[in-house]
């Protein structure tokens, strides 16, 4: 009988025992791994637009001396280092095979060549056909900051390398109508927006996170069009820097 109680004491200030490891490990926020506190594949958060367009520096424009295309590296290249980059693929059907759906590919590509498909165009807010050859313009790939505004504003204070990924991030990149994006050219948000309202939010948010990636500046003029756009949204997120949102292409068989 006393060795009974004995073990039962022994059980009792072991159960004891336990019990405040997981309390002294709960109150650190460590749980065991049967129980985490959130799911590990919980996206990230690119936070406010808001407070990052108020974090940007603001300065006049330089000049556009020194600007060609050519400073940005290869059109299209494969061989950078942000997401869709060393997959096999062009970043120009990268973005295509993001945004399009019902797609077709070229065979003997590995998936990467679009021929065709439909577009959502955020810019205009129709649905547009797209299918390579000679009308392929329809459809065409928008750096959300144009070239000749980054370069004016910071980029070229930039290493070529890192000019040649600001010009293939998915982050810069959108596939959208080719008129309306001919029409925007080089202009910052101070000058264009896209006509369908409902997406300005989303757009100006993405050029604040472009500017802040690549440590780029905005001009008074175009950090107030950026408020006023902002503050129909304010609580408007910045888009997560996330090069998993360009899927590498399956070897066809």
């Amino acid at each position: 009988m006393r060795k009974a109680t004995e073990l039962r004491s022994r059980l009792s200030t072991t159960v004891l025992a336990a019990t405040s490891v997981l309390v002294l490990a709960s109150c650190a926020g460590i749980l065991p791994a049967e129980a985490p506190t959130h799911p590990a594949s919980a996206p990230a958060t690119g936070g406010n637009a808001a407070s990052a367009l108020q974090a940007l520096p603001v300065k006049g424009r330089a000049p556009q001396t020194g600007y060609s295309r050519d400073q940005f590296g290869q059109a299209w290249t494969d061989d950078v280092t942000v997401g869709g980059g060393h997959n096999g693929c062009g970043t120009r059907d990268d973005i295509l095979r993001r945004a399009l759906t019902g797609i077709m590919v070229k065979p003997g590509t590995n998936g990467c060549v679009v021929l065709s498909g439909q577009l959502n165009d955020p810019y205009t807010g129709r649905l547009i056909q797209f299918a390579r050859g000679p009308r392929s313009s329809a459809v065409q790939i928008e750096h959300v900051v144009a070239l000749g505004d980054s370069w004016q504003k910071g980029a070229q204070q930039l290493t070529v390398d890192e000019r040649t990924n600001l010009a293939n991030d998915p982050l810069e990149l959108l596939a959208v109508d080719g008129p309306t994006n001919q029409a925007k050219g080089d202009a910052d948000a101070a000058s264009w927006l896209p006509p369908n309202k409902g997406y300005r939010c989303a757009y100006v948010a993405k050029q604040i996170a472009v500017k802040t990636k690549y440590r780029l500046w905005v001009t008074p003029a175009e950090k107030d069009a950026m408020a006023a756009v902002l503050s129909a949204c304010p609580d408007e997120p910045l888009p997560v820097d996330d090069g998993a949102e360009v899927e590498v292409p399956a070897p066809l068989r």
